[in-house]
């Protein structure tokens, strides 16, 4: 397998201080699957390439695997294992370019923190998706991506082409960057890891993701196929990476809602948003439902007081929110049968989760708003394309009413992690054009005191299939 990076930033052979490898030096490991070396075929001032070699032993894989037994045909030898980039070549980075992983360069701090020109060049990389899916792996992360399909066999051009391309990705990135997106896209592409996936995989995941993975448009791809569709995993990571509040201490998070909560406390209005969603859940008939961004459990108390709710489910992004719910349902003395009524899952409203199919109802209550607009489509998917609820009710502030709030600066938000606050016509032209593309009616509801000039403070919309 061969991988290389190249620079034409002068002087060039600085890249080996970024690599914390010397131009001048052949350096090699052992590794359990054979050997790796890095090594400069070039390093001028002008231009210098650093190569990673990693010479697989398909014989001792196979002894290995099967502990010394001898295979009783020749089929496990004979594979693409030696030949193409795959998640060899990840392992191979962490251990030959892990501190240059980090972006740390004790004599070149300063280029490390750099973007520069780099050229990554595969002779023959695995792509089960072809050249149309590693442009939309890498090209939103700014490289501009050239690949050559190889032929299956050049003797027989009919046999048409493999599922290998020669590959050149150029960008202007920190070396950092490109290392770490390499480590967890070329797995990807391949789709086929050599090792058993667990647990710490995500950990590995998201801290080669942090920068860019959340906000990458396959984010969902690619951690489903980095973590080897095991669908308990992938969910647990995208819950985890996409998880609103960890930018900031629990205690900060719970201040600004607090804070909301005092805004929206001289009306009543918490108490008033509770009983609206109530009433049209119990109007809806519906015995199985969800609180997607359930939060501390407010909605999800109330339903349990109400036996007509057979099976309720709270959905959050946070865990540290679904354990405030927990101590606030008082999960760990609640009697058997009660808690069998009752579920919390940790994931995010962004993906499609099988697991929150088959419901009548849902309810979405003062969440959209926490979301990226950019993602608000494929919350859309998520909700009504999947889960599809029989149901959906949906609260948000009315931005035109927070003139009307003592305290609330003018043009402010009620909440810090608002991403956005829509005033009706916005509100009720995106619900509408929802229902249009879902197959949903959808009716709209004043929540709190409505004012003649400026409307009420919580706008709500019923969604029926």
């Amino acid at each position: 397998m061969l991988l290389t990076l190249t620079t034409t930033c002068k002087p060039a052979t600085d890249l080996g201080y970024l690599l914390h490898k010397n131009p001048e030096a052949l350096r090699s490991v052992d590794m359990w699957f054979g050997q790796a070396h890095v090594f400069y075929p070039e390093a001028t001032v002008e231009r210098c390439t650093a190569a990673l070699l990693i010479d697989v032993d398909p014989i001792g894989l196979v002894r290995r695997k099967g502990r010394g037994a001898e295979p009783a045909s020749l089929e496990p030898y004979v594979n693409d294992r030696p030949y193409a980039a795959s998640s060899f070549v990840s392992v191979a980075l962490a251990k030959l370019f892990g501190t240059a992983m980090t972006g740390r360069s004790a004599e070149r701090q300063e280029l490390a923190d750099t973007p520069i020109p780099l050229e990554v060049r595969i002779p023959a990389l695995p792509c089960r998706g072809g050249e149309a899916l590693l442009g939309r792996l890498f090209e939103p992360l700014g490289y501009e991506v050239s690949a050559t399909p190889i032929a299956l066999d050049e003797q027989f051009p009919e046999w048409g082409d493999s599922r290998y391309l020669e590959t050149r990705l150029g960008t202007t990135a920190r070396v950092a960057d490109v290392l770490n997106q390499l480590y967890v896209l070329l797995p990807v592409l391949d789709d086929q890891k050599h090792y058993w996936v667990s647990r710490d995989e995500i950990e590995k995941l998201l801290r080669r993701g942090e920068g860019w993975l959340r906000d990458h448009p396959e984010s969902e791809l690619i951690t489903r196929r980095y973590l080897r569709h095991q669908p308990r995993l992938a969910r647990e990571a995208l819950a985890r990476l996409l998880e609103e509040d960890q930018a900031d201490p629990a205690s900060e998070v719970q201040l600004h809602d607090q804070a909301e909560a005092r805004v929206e406390r001289r009306i009543g209005l918490g108490e008033q948003r509770m009983e609206a969603v109530l009433e049209v859940l119990k109007g809806a008939g519906a015995a199985r439902v969800l609180d997607l961004g359930c939060g501390d459990g407010r909605l999800l108390q109330a339903m349990l007081r109400d036996g007509s709710f057979e099976r309720i489910v709270g959905v959050d992004v946070s865990y540290e929110a679904l354990e405030r719910a927990a101590r606030r349902l008082r999960l760990q003395e609640m009697s058997p049968k009660q808690r069998e009524r009752i579920e919390l899952v940790q994931s995010s409203l962004t993906y499609k989760d099988r697991q929150i199919q088959g419901y009548d109802a849902a309810a979405v209550v003062e969440v959209i708003e926490h979301l990226d607009p950019s993602r608000l489509d494929a919350f859309e998917r998520a909700l009504f394309g999947v889960a599809r609820p029989g149901t959906v009710v949906l609260t948000t502030p009315n931005v035109e009413y927070n003139v009307r709030f003592e305290g609330l600066p003018a043009r402010s938000l009620r909440h810090r992690d608002h991403r956005f606050e829509w005033t009706r016509a916005e509100f009720e032209t995106w619900a509408r054009g929802v229902a249009e593309r879902s197959g949903y009616t959808v009716r709209f509801q004043p929540v709190g005191p409505e004012n003649p000039e400026v409307g009420p403070p919580t706008q709500m919309v019923v969604f029926a299939r």
